[in-house]
């Protein structure tokens, strides 16, 4: 159509990411030992250091994310609905092959607050349980839809092999960041959230400059936690 603007090559993408400084050694986050997942929206570290998570799975998977990722050494977590990854497996193995990692988003993406514990506990270890099936490694994070949860929540994911249970501190999407402060910093420790929409591309490269922005370098959830 006359007028539209042509759509970003993957070169384009790459030139547009930051130079970020060497990420420090990772210092591991010490887990509480009371039966029940810790509940975080950041990880508690000083390092100075974000992390980019990516939800869902089952609404798009632009093909060129996945050079993004590996071109770019972009360090992701994919929270992944167990459906979705059984039936879109080769995309995200081959994240997963580019340095990603793929974590438990439940079953059916619905919200687990004030839900019984067998149902919760079905949701959790049953996405565990799959993804185990489909990856060959079972995930031990995970992130309730909505961020939704209850104490229930956190034991069921508990006694799923869950290490801890994450929140977000930034959402992207469309290309646009949007903060929980006004001063639009991302703090060390943070988790920044997006969703696997057509617009990821941009997500990731906004993801990158924000972090960029505030002076830390973008690293892999799992080499903190669990």
């Amino acid at each position: 159509m006359a007028g539209s603007p042509a759509p970003k090559s993957l070169a384009w993408y790459l030139a547009q990411v930051p130079d970020f400084p060497e990420a420090p050694p990772p210092q591991r986050v010490q887990l509480p030992k009371d039966g029940s997942a810790p509940f975080w929206f950041r990880v508690p570290t000083d390092q100075k250091v974000a992390f980019i998570t990516i939800d869902d799975g089952g609404l798009a998977r632009p093909p060129a994310v996945v050079d993004f990722i590996r071109e770019a050494h972009i360090p992701v977590t994919m929270f992944l609905n167990s459906p979705a990854a059984a039936e879109h497996t080769p995309y995200f193995k081959q994240i997963e092959a580019a340095g990603g990692v793929v974590e438990n988003h439940t079953i059916t993406h619905t919200s687990l607050k004030g839900r019984p514990y067998a149902f919760q506990k079905h949701e959790i270890c049953g996405a565990a349980d799959k993804l185990e099936q489909l990856f060959g490694k079972r995930p031990t994070l995970f992130r309730p839809p909505f961020g939704n949860r209850d104490a229930t929540t956190l034991k069921a994911a508990y006694d799923c092999g869950m290490k801890a249970v994450f929140h977000w501190t930034e959402t992207v999407n469309e290309g646009i960041v949007r903060y929980q402060t006004p001063t639009k910093v991302v703090k060390p420790g943070e988790v920044l959230l997006m969703h696997f929409r057509p617009a990821l591309m941009d997500d990731l490269l906004a993801a990158l400059k924000a972090i960029h922005r505030s002076g830390l370098t973008p690293v892999l959830l799992e080499d903190y936690v669990g």
